[in-house]
C-alpha cells in the first residue's frame, strides 16, 4: 500500500504504539542493523513476557539497564541512551541516541551516537532524514558539541540522510571483529551550543 509522507514525528514508545511495533517485527524488520533476527526475536520475547518493562527499557538516560552483548558475544557496560519511534500514520522505524557522560567521545566498541532503521515498506518517503533532524533538536540540551554516525560505504541512502542533516565525512574505518568486521564510514554532525537558561 502506498503511504504518502504526511508528518514524520518522533514518539516516546508507549502502549498505544506497541501493536504496530510488534507487527513490524513479525514482518521481519529489526531495529538492529547487525543482529537483525536475534534482536527481533529478543524484543518479541521481551514484549510477550513484560511489555511495560520492554517499553521502559527503551528510555534509559541513566544506563540502568544491564550490560550489552556485542555481535561476537562479548559483553560491555550499557551507555545512557533512549529510543524514539518514527511515526507517520503508523510505525515507520526506530531512531536512538546513546552517549558517554562528560565527553562527546564514545568507547571503541560503540560505532556512533545515533542509529536508525526504517521499515522497508516506508522507505523512500523521507522519514529517516526528518527523524534525524527531529532527534538532533531533541538532544540539544545534552550539550554535546557533535554527534558521530556511521554507515556502510554501500549504503547511499543512509549517506544522503546524514549529509542532509549537516554530516561531514570524517574517515573510512575498519569495524572491529566484535562488531562483525567490514568497512565503515564515520560522519560527524556539529551541534549548536545549548541555549542559555533565562
Amino acid at each position: 500500500m502506498d503511504h504518502p509522507a504526511r508528518a514524520t514525528r518522533l514518539v516516546r514508545p508507549g502502549p498505544e504504539h506497541l501493536p504496530d511495533y510488534v507487527a513490524a517485527l513479525q514482518r521481519g524488520w529489526s531495529p538492529d542493523n547487525i543482529l537483525r533476527a536475534a534482536t527481533a526475536k529478543e524484543h518479541l520475547d521481551f514484549i510477550a513476557r513484560d511489555s511495560a518493562g520492554f517499553l521502559a527499557s527503551l528510555d534509559d538516560p541513566e544506563a540502568r539497564g544491564g550490560p550489552v552483548t556485542l555481535p561476537d558475544g562479548s559483553v560491555r557496560p550499557r551507555l545512557p541512551g533512549f529510543r524514539r519511534w518514527i511515526w507517520d500514520g503508523g510505525f515507520c522505524g526506530s531512531i536512538g541516541m546513546r552517549w558517554q557522560p562528560g565527553t562527546p567521545d564514545l568507547p571503541p566498541h560503540v560505532l556512533g551516537h545515533v542509529g536508525y532503521a526504517v521499515v522497508p515498506w516506508r522507505r523512500r518517503e523521507g522519514h529517516a532524514t526528518r527523524a534525524l533532524g527531529l532527534l538532533l533538536a531533541e538532544i540539544a540540551p545534552l550539550g554535546l558539541p557533535w554527534v558521530d554516525l556511521t554507515t556502510d560505504p554501500d549504503n547511499p541512502a543512509s549517506i544522503r540522510v546524514i549529509e542532509a542533516n549537516g554530516g561531514t565525512l570524517l574517515r573510512h574505518f575498519a569495524k572491529g571483529p566484535e562488531l562483525g568486521g567490514g568497512e565503515g564510514l564515520r560522519f560527524r554532525i556539529a551541534l549548536p551550543p545549548p541555549a542559555p537558561r533565562p
